[in-house]
């Protein structure tokens, strides 16, 4: 499982998925399925992640209705920008799905 920051034309939000890279095929066509076309992404440390949502990252994970490939953990663009330090957060990498 990764988590990653994803700054959005709406703002930040928190995903978590099982696929190997935010930038891979499958993971922008799943992005695209929802209406996210272009993004930047910022993975952030899982264990990090755990220790900061708690009891809310339990209950994500073991919430039935989600798939593994992508939970969104947090969609409150304002806790998630500030729920985490820049140093915290990996390199900015871009995606920009065409089409």
């Amino acid at each position: 499982m990764k988590a990653g920051v994803i700054f959005t034309g709406t703002g930040p939000i928190l995903i978590l998925t099982s696929y190997d890279s935010f930038l891979s095929e499958e993971f922008g066509a799943k992005m695209a399925q929802k209406g996210i076309k272009k993004y930047i992404v910022c993975e952030v440390d899982l264990d990090l992640v755990r220790k900061r949502y708690g009891q809310h990252f339990d209950a994500i994970m073991k919430d039935v209705k989600q798939e593994d490939d992508l939970r969104v953990l947090d969609y409150n663009g304002h806790n998630v920008f500030y729920i985490f330090s820049f140093d915290e957060l990996g390199e900015p990498r871009f995606k920009e799905i065409s089409g």
